[in-house]
């Protein structure tokens, strides 16, 4: 296997190399991926690239689509909420919801454009977690948070504040560990968890107190987006363009799925935003 390719995946023919390693269950071993499909209204989305005036909708559904088919071959059930085409923020459903052993807590998110997304997820989740929403003046987005089995990481951003945090732990039962930086919206585009306490992060927080006792990825500077991963047993999809990137996360004996996210990219999304895994 080329470590400049990974894995390749398609949603025709599934895994391009050699099969994803299968690992056994842990107690953080998610079963399903909950999802949401691209609403009409995307291309109005909330986003600062410079491309998103390219955004091309059929290809991003595409995209979309292809992500989906990625997580059932790897085994987890794929669980759908109703598309909202009022709503263009709709398919980053993980900034809805923060997950954690059992318990739900359903996010009051910052931005009022994007409040009411979280009605459908909430619907859904409500048969198989317990939920509760947070209440203002807490603000709480789910692609702030790290998880970790024992506790979990979590941005104080543009999207979420101190109360939300409180919130969060109050109603999941499990410590939280911040990182303070009001210039981001969300940490995760930043640091994200592979598993076998090893984290991939920017410099920029790569020694933070929070990421204390963990091995740190650090990618290039011009590989940086790729950060945002999402880790599923020892397979870890990445986006593709971020070859040095994907090489470091093999090295470190994970599968690299490389998967092509352009136009999620377009409205400030990544590989996390679009699925919240349980």
């Amino acid at each position: 296997m080329g470590w400049d390719a990974g894995l390749r995946f398609d949603g025709l023919n599934g895994f391009k190399g050699n099969p994803p390693i299968t690992q056994t269950v842990s107690s953080m071993e998610p079963k399903r991926a909950l999802v949401r499909d691209i609403g009409d209204r995307y291309k109005s989305c909330l986003s600062t690239h410079p491309l998103h005036s390219t955004l091309d909708l059929a290809l991003a559904r595409e995209q979309h689509a292809t992500y989906c088919s990625a997580l059932k071959e790897l085994g987890l059930e794929i669980i759908h909420v109703s598309r909202d085409d009022e709503r263009p923020d709709s398919v980053f459903v993980e900034d809805n919801v923060v997950v954690h052993k059992g318990k739900a807590l359903i996010c009051r998110m910052a931005k009022t454009s994007r409040r009411g997304e979280e009605r459908g997820v909430e619907t859904v989740l409500k048969q198989y977690l317990k939920v509760k929403r947070a209440m203002s003046p807490a603000t709480v987005e789910g692609g702030d948070v790290v998880h970790l089995d024992d506790k979990l990481i979590s941005g104080i951003s543009q999207r979420t504040n101190p109360e939300g945090i409180a919130q969060m732990q109050e109603w999941l039962g499990v410590p939280v560990a911040t990182v303070f930086d009001p210039s981001i919206m969300h940490l995760k585009s930043y640091v994200t968890y592979l598993g076998r306490d090893i984290m991939i992060a920017t410099e920029r927080y790569a020694t933070h107190p929070a990421l204390e006792g963990f091995q740190i990825i650090i990618p290039p500077s011009d590989n940086e987006y790729a950060a945002d991963t999402l880790a599923v047993s020892d397979t870890v999809l990445m986006a593709e363009g971020y070859p040095e990137a994907h090489k470091m996360v093999e090295e470190a004996g994970f599968d690299v799925v490389v998967l092509n996210v352009s136009e999620i990219q377009k409205c400030d999304g990544a590989l996390t935003c679009m699925s919240v895994l349980f």
